[in-house]
C-alpha cells in the first residue's frame, strides 16, 4: 500500500498565531471542504517563507481564517504564504484536490490531480 496526496490548499496566509492554544491549525471551512479536508485530520503544513514543514491536525474556521496555534504559532507569522496537505493510502494514485488561494486567502482556482 502506497502513500498518495489527497488533498492540498496551496497558497493559504497566516491570519493568526495563537501560542497558548492546546495546538493544531485553524483553516477557513469551506476551503477545508473544496479540498477533502475533514475537521481533526492529520495534516502536514509547509511554510514557504522560512521552509519549516511539520505535521498537526486541522480545525475549521471562518472565512477567510488560517490560524498557527501552540507550538505551529512558533513556526511562522502574520502573512506567510503556506501549504496545507492531507494524505490517502491506496495501491494506486485516486486523485486529489487543489485548491489555490489569493492573499485574502479565497478561493482563485480549483485544480483535479489525476
Amino acid at each position: 500500500m502506497n502513500r498518495y496526496i489527497k488533498g492540498k490548499i496551496h497558497g493559504v496566509r497566516v491570519t493568526k498565531s495563537l501560542l497558548r492554544y492546546h495546538g493544531s491549525v485553524t483553516v477557513d471551512r469551506e476551503l477545508m471542504e473544496k479540498a477533502g479536508i475533514e475537521a481533526y485530520e492529520a495534516v502536514d503544513v509547509v511554510n514557504l517563507n522560512t521552509g519549516d514543514r511539520w505535521s498537526t491536525y486541522i480545525l475549521p474556521g471562518g472565512k477567510g481564517e488560517f490560524w498557527l496555534n501552540g507550538g505551529s504559532a512558533r513556526l511562522g507569522t502574520l502573512g506567510d504564504e503556506c501549504l496545507l496537505m492531507v494524505y490517502g493510502f491506496g495501491d494506486k494514485f485516486p486523485g486529489a484536490k487543489v485548491v489555490m488561494v489569493n492573499e485574502k486567502n479565497e478561493i482563485i482556482d480549483l485544480i483535479d490531480y489525476k
